[in-house]
Order: C-alpha cells, then sequence, then structure tokens
C-alpha cells in the first residue's frame, strides 16, 4: 500500500513541476499547488480505502483458515474414533483367543494326567505279562527238558533247513523263469551281432621284429664303437636288440606308437644302406612323420566305418594310436571297431540308440593307447579322456564301466560289456599265456575248494565249465542249488574271464557191499 501512495504522490509532483516549468505565472504556481493539493488529498483516501481492503482480506483469510483447521480437526477425529474401534476389536479377538488356550490347555493337562494314569496301568500290565512269560518259559524248560538257549538253537536249526530249501527252490524256480524269458531273446540278439559281424582273427604279436637281407648289416647298425646303435635308441626311445637270431632285429617299447616309428625309420635306412648318426635322425623324422599321418588316417577311418563324425582331433589321433596296440595278440583298433559293430546292432534289436552305442563301442577301450604313460586300470584313463574332450556322461560311464571299475547301471554300460565279451570271446580272437592259463584254472578250483562240503573240484573245457564234487552227507539236494549258486557269484566278483564258466555241483550217494 505505501509503494502505491509514493508512486502517487511522485506523479503528483512530477505534474505540478511541469506545469510550473512551463506557464510559470503565478496563478499557474496557484494551480498546480491546488492540483498538487487535490492529488495529496486523493493519495490520502486511496491509502485509507487500501487500508480498509487490506484488513478486510486480512479477517477473511483469517476466517478461512480457522474453517480449515476446524475441518482438519474434525477428520482427524474422525480416523482416531475409526482407529480406537479398531483397536478395541482386536483386543476383544485377543482376549477371546486367549480365552481359548486357556481352556485348550486345560484340556491338555486333563489328558496328560489320564495318559499318565494310563502309561501307568500299562506299565503294571507290561511287568504282569514279563513275569507271566518268564513263568511259562521255565515250566516249558521243565517239561520239555530243554534249556532256553537249547531251544532257541534246534528251533534256528529246523528253520535254517527250511530257509534252506525254501532258498534253493526259489532260486530254482527264478531261474527257470528267468531263463524261458530271456534265452532265447538274449540267444536271438548275440547271435544276430555275432552274424553281423565278420572281421579278421588276431595276427599281430607285441613283439616287433625286422628282417635284414644279410647278418653283415649287423655290424653296421651297431657302428664304431656302438655310436650308430646308441643313436638310433636315443632318438628313438626304443631298444634295438641284436642277438644270434639270423637275419633279424628286434625292437622293444612299451610305447606301441614308437615301436612302429622305429621300425619304420630302421626299415628305410636299411635300404637306403647309409647308416650313420646324421642319417639316422634324419631317417627318424621323416618316419615320425609318416606314422602320424597313418595314426590319424587309422582314427579316422575308424570313425568313418562307424559313422561317427564329430569326435574331437584328439581323441581321433588317440584312436588312431591303437593300430598299433595289441592286446593278447588282438588289434586294439580292430576289436574296437569290432565292439562298435556288436554294440549298433545289439542295440537295433533292443530298440535302443544306434549311433550312441556304436560311439560308446569304439571309445571303450582309448585309454589302452597311453596306458604305459599314465597309471591306472585302462578303463578310468580312457574315461578321463572322454570327460576331457567333451563326450556325453553316458558315453563316459560307459567306457568306464565296461570293465566294473564302476558299477555299471544303464542299459549301454551292459551293451559294451557284452559287445567287449563277444569281441574278445571268439574262437581266435586272443591268445593267453600259458602261465596265466593256468593261474586262471587254480583260481577257479581254489574258490570251488574253499566252500565247506566240497569234495574236489575239476576246471573243464578250458576253464569255460567247473564240475564241483560235493560230500553227500554235508550237502543236501537244495543246499547244492545253493552251492552253485554261490560259486557262481563269487567267480563273477573275484575273476576276469573270457565268455563264461558254467558251474556244475555234483551230488552222488553210493551203498557198496561185497559178497563173500
Amino acid at each position: 500500500m505505501e509503494i502505491v501512495i509514493g508512486v502517487v504522490c511522485l506523479v503528483v509532483g512530477a505534474v505540478a513541476a511541469y506545469l510550473i516549468a512551463s506557464n510559470g505565472s503565478n496563478s499557474k504556481v496557484q494551480e498546480a499547488n491546488k492540483a498538487l493539493e487535490d492529488a495529496r488529498d486523493e493519495a490520502a483516501r486511496i491509502q485509507d480505502s487500501a487500508r480498509r481492503d487490506a484488513e478486510s482480506a486480512k479477517k477473511s483469510a483469517l476466517v478461512e483458515a480457522r474453517e480449515e483447521i476446524l475441518q482438519l480437526k474434525n477428520q482427524n477425529e474422525a480416523e482416531n474414533n475409526k482407529r480406537r474401534q479398531e483397536l478395541q476389536g482386536l483386543e476383544s479377538r485377543i482376549m477371546q483367543r486367549e480365552e481359548s488356550l486357556d481352556r485348550r490347555n486345560d484340556a491338555l493337562d486333563r489328558k496328560e494326567h489320564q495318559l499318565s494314569s494310563q502309561q501307568s496301568a500299562l506299565d503294571k500290565r507290561q511287568n504282569e505279562v514279563s513275569a507271566l512269560l518268564q513263568k511259562q518259559t521255565s515250566e516249558l524248560e521243565r517239561i520239555a527238558d530243554l534249556s532256553r538257549e537249547d531251544a532257541h538253537k534246534e528251533l534256528l536249526e529246523r528253520v535254517k533247513g527250511e530257509v534252506v530249501r525254501d532258498e534253493a527252490q526259489i532260486i530254482r524256480d527264478s531261474e527257470q523263469r528267468i531263463r524261458a524269458h530271456a534265452d532265447k531273446f538274449a540267444r536271438k540278439i548275440v547271435s544276430t551281432a555275432i552274424q553281423r559281424c565278420a572281421s579278421d582273427q588276431a595276427g599281430e604279436i607285441t613283439v616287433t621284429s625286422v628282417h635284414i637281407p644279410s647278418d653283415d648289416l649287423k655290424g653296421r647298425i651297431i657302428g664304431r664303437e656302438g655310436r650308430n646303435i646308441r643313436t638310433f635308441e636315443q632318438v628313438s626311445g626304443v631298444s634295438l636288440v641284436i642277438d644270434d637270431t639270423p637275419e633279424t632285429v628286434i625292437l622293444s617299447s612299451f610305447n606301441p606308437v614308437r615301436r612302429e616309428t622305429a621300425r619304420v625309420a630302421l626299415e628305410n635306412l636299411i635300404a637306403d644302406g647309409r647308416i650313420h648318426p646324421a642319417r639316422i635322425e634324419e631317417m627318424y623324422k621323416k618316419a615320425e612323420k609318416l606314422v602320424g599321418e597313418r595314426v590319424q588316417e587309422a582314427g579316422e577311418q575308424a570313425a568313418f566305418d562307424a559313422g561317427i563324425h564329430d569326435l574331437h582331433p584328439e581323441l581321433i589321433k588317440t584312436l588312431g594310436a591303437l593300430r598299433y596296440r595289441t592286446s593278447f595278440g588282438q588289434n586294439v583298433l580292430q576289436h574296437s571297431a569290432q565292439v562298435s559293430a556288436l554294440c549298433g546292432t545289439m542295440a537295433a534289436e533292443l530298440g535302443f540308440d544306434v549311433n550312441l552305442a556304436k560311439r560308446a563301442g569304439l571309445l571303450h577301450d582309448l585309454g589302452k593307447a597311453i596306458d604305459h604313460e599314465v597309471e591306472g586300470p585302462h578303463a578310468v584313463i580312457g574315461a578321463d579322456l572322454c570327460r576331457r574332450y567333451g563326450e556325453r556322461p553316458d558315453i563316459v560311464h560307459a567306457v568306464e564301466a565296461h570293465h566294473a571299475d564302476v558299477e555299471p547301471n544303464t542299459v549301454l554300460d551292459v551293451l559294451v560289456q557284452a559287445a567287449d565279451a563277444i569281441s574278445a570271446a571268439r574262437p581266435g580272437a586272443r591268445r593267453e599265456s600259458a602261465e596265466n592259463y593256468i593261474k586262471r584254472l587254480e583260481k577257479l578250483e581254489d574258490i570251488s575248494n574253499a566252500h565247506d562240503g566240497v569234495e574236489r573240484t575239476y576246471a573243464m573245457q578250458a576253464g569255460r565249465e567247473l564240475h564241483v564234487m560235493v560230500q553227500p552227507e554235508k550237502i543236501s539236494d537244495a543246499e547244492a542249488t545253493v552251492l552253485a549258486h554261490d560259486i557262481a557269484k563269487q567267480i563273477e566278483d573275484e575273476m576276469e574271464y573270457p565268455g563264461q564258466v558254467r558251474v556244475v555241483v555234483i551230488r552222488e550217494s553210493r551203498a557198496v557191499d561185497v559178497a563173500k
């Protein structure tokens, strides 16, 4: 308001000054004074009017503020009343629940008291029953003239005899039932697999011998003061044996690929005729490259023949190295290819994944390529290789389980085991040393002779059949069935053998008299 009055005064003064300056006469001065006075009066009037308007606006604002405060107060009181009612309802429900819990506690106390009374009565009744049983047992012992231990022993013996008979009957019935359903189907699958798989007989051996045109070359191979043979062994890592065998030298190494490389290098040196340390190193490098190519080609060809096209390059290389590895005279790469074919055939008959079965069969003996370098069973080594290069877990498990290093638990595991046994056990597939053969037969007889009641044992049919003679007064017919089952199970658990072993328990009673 003060600002408005000031502005009016400034305007009036400016007008008056203008008029005075313009006219300069007294009349004009008087008129200006009068105008100034009128302006002052008008400014005072405006100031009073503005003051009244301000007071009126102030009063109106105060009234509105009081009304708004009163409205908020009423709303708060309404909300407080509502919350108070809700709290009262909650307090009421809580009190009801407390009363309900008190009633339940009283009921539980009464039931606990009842149970305590019943438990006391039950304990008393149990003590009475125990006393009666003791009295009855004593009376039975007096009547039967047997102690409790004797009666218990007699009862166990009687039950044991019945259980043995029942067990024998169950085993016999189970075997007949299983054979009736499984033998025909299993024979069909195995025979089909064998008929479809025609492969060469074993023709390779573990010793590598190199033919030379004449014995004069032996001196040149040895070299002056043995420098040639020393260089050859250092470069190749293979022992070169030169003895009195005519026109033959022998290469010896646990690494079949290295032994094959040395053979190729030595044959090339003999054909070239220049045998000296520098030439030996040159020929060995060429032979190493050539054998590496052969290994790669062998692995690729085996995978191609099996219909497998996504093997890791390292697995292909390791698989190709099996070309120069033998097991009991059987070439391991040919054996792996044969197992792959057998697995595929049996999988097709069973409606199983053929490609998966072929893959597991082809890779099952992969560990034999490096088992001379890594400690452990070849099945475990091969499984580690497959796992390292991204093979599926079921493939890895089948490789690891094919010699029961882990428990077989899938159809694929059993397929690989069966195909491996078929390939190894077919006539002419493998050769066994006389010493191992004799040990295997002795082990079979020792397992059988360790059982109570066995009189003597004969291993027949090259260890494929075991005849067990028992003492008839110790072993009954029912016990003979159980004994055959136990011996067969122990052979499965403790021995490794090709094919199967048939256990025949023979119980014979003879009555002999002499006419005089």
